[in-house]
């Protein structure tokens, strides 16, 4: 079986049953995921944007050269929207796998309190209101992944 269907597998997973701990996480980065990280950080670079605003300024009086200004819209408009159309595709890859990432933190962090309140629970018995308290925080876990389904 390939990491690839193995992935896959593992995601198919995650939804169905429980919410993915830190430790079920894989190493492995897609090529397509190195290569949106990448982007991301070329892309959110002050330069970059200082190449986004000399682009402007050398379309701009670039309507001698056209003489048309049909033909001189049409060649900033395409330009700008096949760039804004795989920076979205591209940015919204890293941002996914960001919040994948803080939430499977969270799932930690609320597994951790909830073993720590159980233990708290069962060595005093007049901490009975934090029984109520741990199951709460464990519903809550994974609670993002039943609410969008």
């Amino acid at each position: 079986m390939s990491v690839e269907s193995r992935k896959s597998d593992q995601h198919d997973d995650q939804h169905d049953h429980e919410p993915t701990m830190p430790s079920d996480v894989t190493s492995y980065v897609s090529p397509f995921d190195r290569f949106a990280t990448a982007a991301e950080k070329f892309v959110s670079r002050a330069w970059f944007f200082a190449i986004c605003v000399l682009l402007v300024v050398i379309w701009a009086p670039s309507y001698f050269l056209f003489q048309n200004v049909d033909t001189w819209q049409l060649v900033i408009n395409t330009a700008t929207t096949i760039i804004t159309f795989l920076l979205v595709a591209l940015l919204q890859n890293t941002q996914s796998r960001e919040n994948n990432a803080v939430q499977h933190k969270l799932n930690a962090i609320a597994d951790g309190l909830a073993d720590l309140m159980t233990h708290m629970a069962s060595d005093d018995p007049t901490v009975r209101p934090l029984k109520k308290d741990v199951i709460e925080l464990r519903d809550a876990v994974g609670l993002e992944q039943k609410e969008s389904s």
